[in-house]
């Protein structure tokens, strides 16, 4: 019989937690469990696997990164849109590194699955950020991978310890958004 208030969300939650405090790579069921208080069968009851579990943390980080954006973009458009666009990403991925990790690669299991679902919301409100900028429809993927790229790699350059020159960082940062704004002007 599962344990009362131990359901997949509370499992998926656990694990996303400890992977943003210990590294995704280093998520294990067993670590999950302690966290939780369980034996590590237990939790085999709300999800199916370890698969299973990073499936579900991918699918709750890309999910809270689209509410993330579309909150911070409400009434924005163009260097502001992208300011804050830019920010939100920064900031979700130097919190949740963990998570975030859970995102990087082809985590789809069908065409319409939940973590591609959640993923348009990304895409979504990224192209609000474009539609500012009076982007062409026939450039506006190319503008969204550009655009994601360069706040993707950024991001996770910095929350990986990547930017040891001695530049603040904070500057180069700005210096990329202003970059940004410039290219897609």
């Amino acid at each position: 019989m599962p344990r009362a208030g131990l359901d997949a969300a509370a499992v998926t939650a656990a694990g996303a937690d400890l992977a943003d405090e210990v590294g995704f790579d280093r998520l294990g069921m067993g670590a999950v469990a302690d966290r939780l208080g369980v034996r590590p069968p237990s939790l085999y009851k709300h999800v199916t696997s370890l698969a299973d579990l990073h499936q579900r943390i991918a699918v709750l980080a890309t999910t809270e990164l689209g509410d993330t954006l579309r909150e911070e973009l409400q009434g924005l458009s163009g260097v502001d849109a992208l300011r804050a666009a830019a920010q939100a990403f920064r900031g979700y991925v130097q919190e949740h590194p963990g998570r975030y990790a859970a995102t990087l690669g082809d985590r789809r299991t069908a065409p319409d699955d939940e973590f591609a679902r959640a993923g348009d919301r990304v895409l979504r409100s990224l192209a609000v950020v474009l539609r500012g900028y009076g982007i062409a429809p026939a450039e506006e993927v190319h503008a969204l991978r550009m655009l994601r790229s360069a706040l993707h790699g950024f991001a996770t350059l910095e929350a990986g310890g990547g930017f040891q020159l001695g530049t603040d960082v904070e500057d180069s940062f700005t210096w990329l958004v202003g970059f940004l704004d410039r290219g897609l002007r």
